[in-house]
């Protein structure tokens, strides 16, 4: 029976597989009633031998596609009939429970809408983590401190916070279901928003310090409600006296803090000597500063490093804020007048000494010392007005100066001179101008971070500053904001809300990243830093811009603006310095292709490299001195010196001796004119001969070419030295009078020793005779103009004065003529005779041009007649051998000449002796000091040492060690951070 039954449901199970009701579809077995699955199937023993399942054609999606379409009937089965089974009731109420998923699907989707809402949120509040350590470390201990569930309540409820968000509510009303999902995200975003309301309470010193403080306050007002004003209020004066009491506290760590770590970096100074100190990353930034200071190159390589630029008008304070911030008085003052007159570049940097120091001075000012404050001030000032120029009032020479000591913020700052808006009687008429030329220039690197210092007691309108710097940054990307004496303008200001527009950016016209409040003083100039810290610190805790929320807390005091440019400065550094580092590269390649392509063969020499080798050939041709022959040197001395001499020999003492009519008064008169001579004139004229040769040789040592090797930009450096050394040089003062006495003993010497001696005294004194007749000649034709010959081959005439002259040459020919021993000097009768010959003859002529034409017409025949006499003497040797006993020959002039020649031959001797000996040595020690001034002195090399190949090879030495300093500097800062 039971095995009946289940051949007929197994056959009633294959109707219904194969029934499709006009549609043909695939019904495995696991989709029948679970009745037919529950009764063993003999038909089907195992999956193995199931029929493989109908492709079907048409597939019908509908959630009630398995209900029954007609009515219940009987199924041909091959053993029976039975009734098909329809759970129609079943099936439909599991359709309709399929809106659990949705409701699901609904719930899940509305968490991951909240969340991602959430994260949107998270992601606009500002990222506070970068300026954490702004923040004083009892800030974050303040839970242990003071009572959060007090403040909490004190707080806007979250339900007042809630209406700004959706009405979560209303959407509750269609999705009832959803509100208990919502709830704990929603909760979670109320928190969030507290959050930040707390935030902004505690203002705390982060991101929001250099954010327009104007969209601050607003959101507070659209978060507040009017009736909180109360509760705010008095949180307000809690947070206020929880500050001070722990601004106390802080200030007693950070003393203590300051005193450890200045025993640390002296124990490390202690050390100094067994290891290399590693410079810091401040000092290797403010070098490549330096550096760039000198680079003047024609490349147009512009320094866009960053730097803070202190621009402000004329006594803004911008000199008070500066020594605030390096802690110490170090600047020049003046009430009124313009102090700084250049750019002065302060370096400031961490270390155990408070010390200042010049880039170019080993000398090291103790800042805590009155004394060396003072020596500092001085030094500043002297330097200002040795770089300013003569006819200006202002100077763009940078002063560079370093600042260390403990608890100062790494930085490099720039004081410029005060914008004025007024020329005064004193100025040069365009300062104003190169003031603001010099602050443009500066201004202009769109690295630099702007300090625009605006004093607060004076009247907004008066600004001349905010107008320029909003020119340089109009968006205010870089500038930082200073209002200083604000203790005055508080007082003096009738509508402190003035101060509030001014710290919140709405008063001038210009941007800025941050604003701050400072007071630098009390106008007092003997004020210490400590007691200007102390009055600042009083004036803002008692003051009312800061009780009454005008002014935030992390907006006041020189401090918070020390840090807050710090950080400002090495973001900048951070964020330019490796693209100015690749625009070094870039030069530098620039610069090495034009010198290959310029000079291949010679080697990249610098303004300094190049001094050295200048130096080097100088010496060796100063050297080379030493090497002329004392045949040379004596040959060039002798025929100078009687070139000098020359002319007083033959006309004070030759002419006059002959005149004489016998021999021993013309002995004579040449032996008390030599002695005259002698004392007077004669050594000094020698020494004069001496230096002047000494000098000629060195001038042609010094200029001569040597070929291939001769570098002409050597040329004007050579030059310099040369007269340098030679304006320094000084002749020996004893020199002149152990050369007097030789002198004197070689011109009493009246002994010729042989005929060849006295054949040279001949022949010296025929050169001299005949070289003064061709020069009286030349004077003759000068005065009565060209002979007849070159008359008629130059057709050349003569001039009225030279006809008269030529008719009284004639009148005084005749005259000597008939009396052939006439004295030198015409007498007034013959001076009258030859006047009125020639007025006889129609020619008026003056006495005085008488005796001029007579003194050379008696000159020539002088020479003429001395001359004759010389070959006379030719043969007198044996006469002069035995003193002219028994001739009518006197040959007197001849030993006279021997006389000089052989002084000159002495003196020459002499002086070669003193050059080579002394005073060759001296000038070359003489060079060796020019040098070494010159090697001191940088601008006197650029001056002599200039060129395209110098001016080249110094950029390249430049560009290459600033690229090299900025690689370094980068590696260090990558591996600090």
């Amino acid at each position: 029976m039971w095995r009946t039954r289940a051949a007929a449901a197994c056959v009633i199970c294959r109707s219904l597989a194969n029934s499709s009701y006009g549609i043909k579809r695939k019904s495995p077995l696991q989709n029948l009633h679970l009745v037919s699955r529950s009764i063993h199937h003999p038909y089907y023993p195992s999956s193995k031998f199931q029929r493989p399942p109908l492709r079907i054609s048409i597939q019908l999606f509908s959630s009630l596609n398995r209900l029954p379409l007609h009515k219940t009937k009987l199924l041909n089965v091959k053993y029976g009939y039975q009734f098909h089974r329809n759970f129609w009731l079943a099936r439909l109420a599991s359709r309709l429970l399929k809106l659990r998923y949705l409701i699901l699907g609904s719930a899940v989707g509305g968490g991951y809408t909240a969340k991602k809402t959430y994260d949107q949120w998270k992601d606009m509040m500002p990222d506070l983590d970068e300026y954490k350590w702004i923040v004083p470390d009892f800030v974050w201990e303040l839970d242990e401190h003071i009572d959060f569930e007090k403040l909490m309540k004190a707080l806007p409820d979250a339900d007042d916070l809630a209406k700004l968000l959706p009405d979560f509510d209303k959407i509750g009303e269609s999705f009832t279901s959803l509100k208990g999902f919502f709830s704990p995200g929603y909760n979670l975003v109320s928190e969030v928003i507290g959050a930040s309301d707390l935030l902004l309470l505690l203002g705390s010193p982060g991101e929001t310090a250099f954010r327009a403080t104007d969209q601050g306050y607003d959101n507070d007002k659209q978060y507040k409600k009017v009736s909180d004003k109360e509760k705010i209020d008095q949180l307000q004066e809690e947070l206020l006296r929880t500050q001070l009491k722990y601004q106390r506290m802080l200030e007693r760590l950070e003393k203590e803090n300051k005193e450890l770590r200045k025993l640390v970096l002296q124990r490390d100074d202690k050390g100094i000597h067994q290891r290399k100190l590693k410079k810091s990353l401040i000092d290797m930034y403010s070098e490549v500063l330096d550096i760039l200071s000198d680079y003047d190159a024609s490349y147009n390589t512009q320094d866009h490093l960053p730097r803070v630029v202190v621009v402000g008008d004329q006594s803004a304070g911008k000199t008070s804020v500066l020594e605030m911030i390096a802690q110490a008085r170090i600047f020049p003052r003046g009430s009124g007048e313009m102090m700084t007159r250049s750019p002065v570049k302060v370096t400031l940097s961490e270390g155990p000494h408070h010390v200042a120091l010049f880039k170019d001075s080993s000398r090291e000012f103790d800042l805590t010392k009155e004394e060396d404050l003072a020596a500092l001030r001085n030094e500043i000032e002297i330097r200002m007005r040795n770089s300013v120029k003569e006819g200006c009032t202002v100077s763009t020479e940078t002063i560079s100066l370093s600042v260390k000591g403990p608890g100062l913020q790494r930085m490099v700052l720039v004081d410029l001179p005060g914008v004025i808006s007024t020329v005064t009687s004193g100025m040069a008429p365009d300062t104003k101008e190169t003031i603001f030329s010099i602050s443009k220039a500066y201004m202009q690197n769109p690295n630099a971070i702007i300090l625009c210092i605006q004093d607060g007691s004076v009247d907004a309108e008066r600004s001349i500053v905010t107008d320029l710097v909003s020119q340089m940054d109009p968006q205010g990307k870089r500038t930082i904001f200073v209002l200083t004496k604000v203790d005055l303008a508080e007082k003096n200001v009738a509508s402190p809300s003035r101060i509030q527009q001014i710290i919140e950016g709405k008063l001038f016209p210009m941007k800025a990243l941050g604003y701050f409040a400072v007071v630098t003083g009390k106008g007092n100039s003997s004020e210490s830093i400590d007691s200007i810290k102390e009055y600042e610190e009083e004036f803002f805790q008692n003051s009312k811009l800061l009780k009454t929320c005008m002014l935030k807390a992390h907006q006041v005091t020189t401090k918070n603006l020390s840090l807050a440019v710090s950080d400002c400065f090495w973001k900048m550094v951070r964020e330019s310095v490796e693209q100015q580092a690749d625009a070094f590269k870039a030069t530098r390649f620039n610069l090495e292709t034009e010198w290959k392509n310029n000079y291949p063969r010679l080697r990249e020499l610098d303004r300094n490299e190049l001094f050295e080798k200048a130096k080097n050939e100088i010496l060796d041709e100063v050297i080379s001195l030493t090497q002329v022959t004392p045949k040379h040197w004596e040959e060039i001395l002798q025929k100078t010196l009687w070139e000098r001499v020359s002319t007083h020999v033959i006309e004070n003492i030759y002419l006059p001796a002959a005149q004489t009519m016998n021999s021993g008064t013309f002995n004579t008169t040449v032996d008390i004119k030599l002695k005259q001579w002698t004392d007077k004139q004669l050594p000094n004229k020698a020494v004069e001969v001496a230096w002047e040769t000494l000098q000629e040789e060195f001038s042609r040592f010094m200029t001569e070419q040597k070929g291939k090797e001769h570098d002409d930009i050597f040329d004007k450096l050579k030059q310099a030295v040369k007269e340098e050394s030679i304006k320094r040089h000084k002749w020996n003062e004893r020199a002149e009078d152990s050369l007097r006495v030789i002198q004197h003993n070689a011109l009493e010497d009246r002994s010729i020793s042989d005929k060849q001696q006295w054949d040279a005294a001949i022949h010296f004194m025929e050169e001299t005779l005949q070289s003064r007749l061709k020069d009286t000649e030349s004077v003759i034709e000068d005065m009565v103009g060209p002979d007849w010959k070159k008359r008629w081959l130059y057709w050349i005439g003569r001039t009225k004065e030279q006809n008269i002259r030529n008719e009284t040459k004639n009148e005084l020919e005749k005259l000597i003529k008939c009396n052939e021993e006439h004295a030198a000097y015409l007498a007034n009768d013959e001076v009258t005779t030859v006047r009125k010959n020639l007025e006889a003859r129609g020619i008026t002529v003056d006495p005085c041009l008488i005796k001029d034409t007579w003194h050379q017409i008696y000159r020539r025949y002088f020479l003429k007649t001395a001359l004759n006499h010389c070959n006379l003497c030719r043969r007198g040797f044996y006469y002069y051998q035995r003193h002219f006993v028994d001739s009518e020959l006197e040959c007197n002039d001849i030993v006279l000449f021997w006389r000089i020649q052989r002084m000159l031959a002495i003196t020459a001797n002499t002086l070669r002796q003193q050059l080579t000996n002394t005073e060759v040595r001296r000038l070359e020690k003489n060079v060796k000091e020019v040098l070494e001034d010159f090697a001191e002195d940088s601008e006197k090399k650029v001056k002599l040492l200039t060129g395209k190949r110098v001016q080249l090879a110094e950029d390249l030495k430049k560009v290459r060690e600033i690229q090299e300093k900025l690689e370094a500097f980068i590696e260090a800062l990558h591996q600090e951070k």
